[in-house]
């Protein structure tokens, strides 16, 4: 049954490479693309790398949440790090096509593109290698090899903007996003409806670095808006981020008794917050990305992977979520009033907004 078994699979496997070389002139057919990865899975020869944007796989928020989930990946599976996953590191958008050849030179049979950035880059790169797999992060990309990756991330910044609405003593609250987009647009109307939900009078001082890797401008933006009296910061600027968190703990180390805060994105930034025996991370919009990458990996590699379809996760199934690591900040009133409102939302008794336009519409109804 064995010599039958392995006779099997060298016929599949020599069928496989001379369709993968057809298809390399022909311009591909993605009807082909799920048999020859069913057959790699089946051979146990499926393998897997991302194409980081330029906030790169340690920016403690964005990126590594996804090669966190590659791991896991990777670990469930018996892989290693160059032997079934990887991945490769853009220093600039320049990058991204080149990152994606290349891990298609090198037979991955999925690659996933971190961050909306790469949408261009998946989708010329996806149409010129129609048996190879992708998968695009926060964006929807147009393409039968290419899966879209969306999250409701307007719904958890909705209850990161409670959170900050009863945190603050100000009533002056902040939001550093990276690049001004219809992205990191939902990250910011939902957060602005979450505290004006709590109170109408606080103010919301909004500002974009224009980069998701500039540290030394979030920084400067944190300084104004804490000089200014704003004490909550939410970011969603990868790692820009990194240089709110520096402010504020710098703030705190010359004066412990300041109140200023940050939450964090995309993964929980508690650690990022620790300042001696204190912390200054809130919470943070826990958004699994690393989930969902595992999720699609597994797919693709069990022959069932969702080409052309759009993957949206959000609140209902708790794929977006506020962090509770801070448990001496986040007092019972604060969590009782987070979870009142995701229950508001869930059941869709409030419709939380993800444009500039629907966050005035919904301001205004109030």
């Amino acid at each position: 049954m064995l010599a039958l078994l392995l006779s099997l699979g060298l016929v599949l496997a020599a069928c496989g490479s001379s369709d993968e070389g057809g298809e390399d002139q022909s311009g591909g057919d993605s009807g082909e693309s799920e048999d020859s990865s069913g057959e790699e899975a089946a051979n146990g020869d499926f393998s897997v790398a991302m194409v980081t944007d330029v906030g790169g796989v340690d920016d403690k928020s964005f990126n590594q949440s996804a090669w966190e989930g590659l791991q896991a990946f990777g670990d469930e599976n018996g892989m290693s790090k160059g032997e079934g996953f990887d991945y490769a590191q853009s220093e600039s958008d320049s990058d991204y096509v080149t990152n994606l050849n290349r891990l298609v030179r090198q037979d991955y049979n999925l690659i996933f593109g971190i961050g909306y950035l790469l949408q261009p880059a998946i989708e010329e790169v996806a149409g010129q290698y129609g048996d190879t797999h992708f998968a695009i992060v926060d964006s929807v990309a147009e393409g039968d090899n290419i899966a879209s990756i969306t999250f409701k991330e307007h719904q958890g910044s909705f209850l990161a903007g409670v959170a900050a609405a009863k945190k603050t003593q100000s009533n002056q609250v902040g939001f550093v996003g990276g690049v001004d987009g219809d992205l990191i647009n939902k990250f910011e109307a939902g957060f602005v409806a979450g505290v004006k939900s709590v109170n109408p009078d606080i103010e919301v001082d909004v500002q974009y670095a224009e980069s998701f890797a500039a540290a030394d401008k979030g920084k400067l933006i944190a300084t104004n808006m804490y000089n200014k009296g704003v004490d909550v910061i939410y970011h969603a600027s990868g790692a820009t981020g990194n240089g709110v968190f520096a402010q504020a703990k710098d703030i705190k180390n010359n004066d412990p008794e300041a109140n200023v805060w940050v939450i964090g994105v995309d993964r929980d930034q508690y650690e990022e917050g620790s300042v001696g025996d204190t912390n200054v991370t809130l919470t943070s919009m826990v958004k699994r990305v690393d989930i969902a990458v595992q999720d699609v990996s597994t797919q693709s590699m069990n022959g069932e992977f969702p080409g052309g379809e759009v993957l949206e996760y959000g609140l209902a199934d708790d794929a977006v979520s506020i962090a509770r690591t801070n448990e001496e900040a986040l007092t019972e009133d604060i969590i009782s009033s987070i979870e009142e409102w995701k229950e508001k939302i869930v059941n869709g008794d409030v419709e939380v907004p993800s444009t500039r336009e629907d966050l005035e519409t919904y301001v205004n109804s109030l």
